[in-house]
């Protein structure tokens, strides 16, 4: 393969994979992939002799790799606020967040039939809410929504460990959309006939 068509074909990658990286709604996914694109500019760059260029995509890395490590090294911390679903916060949530809501829960309109609402915490500001009805020791699930900023499942995971200590013992949800299935599935769901099933572990 003639060379100059394997010098744009790494321009074009890396090029690619920094425009994907603007479409992460995750900010550790946007630096990772961004990073990496830059990187690979800078080869390219550097190969047809654009050294301005090559600083400073190479800039743009180092940047990229500082803020990772700062990501890294502050951990999450997160705070559980149980309220009633008619609570009036809940409800400016659910309004400010209604249409990507229903990009996972399309049938959701407003948690009438609902009993017991957790809002997940960090800091001042809202990153999840989990919706549903008190079935014993379980909880059947209406709605379990993370925003975007903080959908990295860790917000899951927090809610799941603070449920487990108020001694429920698992969660259920039926209707699954397509959308909300590969959440389901990464964070230990397990289908059951015609419903999702997780089944909670106390906290070590």
């Amino acid at each position: 393969m003639n060379e100059t068509y394997i010098i744009e074909a790494v321009g074009y990658v890396g090029s690619a994979l920094v425009l994907i990286s603007m479409l992460m709604t995750s900010v550790a996914k946007l630096r990772l992939i961004n990073t990496f694109g830059s990187l690979i500019f800078t080869g390219y760059a550097l190969a047809i002799q654009s050294y301005p260029t090559a600083a400073m995509n190479f800039s743009l890395a180092l940047i990229n790799i500082y803020n990772l490590a700062k990501l890294l090294k502050n951990k999450k911390e997160y705070s559980i606020v149980t309220l009633q679903p008619d609570d009036a916060f809940i409800t400016y949530f659910l309004d400010s967040y209604i249409a990507d809501i229903r990009k996972f829960f399309p049938d959701f309109v407003k948690p009438e039939e609902c009993d017991c609402a957790y809002l997940v915490c960090r800091g001042t500001e809202a990153a999840g809410i989990l919706l549903g009805k008190n079935a014993g020791s379980s909880i059947d699930v209406t709605i379990d929504y993370t925003t975007p900023v903080y959908r990295d499942c860790s917000v899951g995971k927090y809610l799941y460990n603070y449920l487990a200590s108020q001694d429920f013992s698992g969660l259920f949800t039926e209707n699954v959309s397509e959308n909300h299935r590969p959440y389901l599935e990464k964070m230990g769901f397990v289908r059951e006939g015609g419903r999702f099933v997780k089944k909670l572990r106390v906290p070590a």
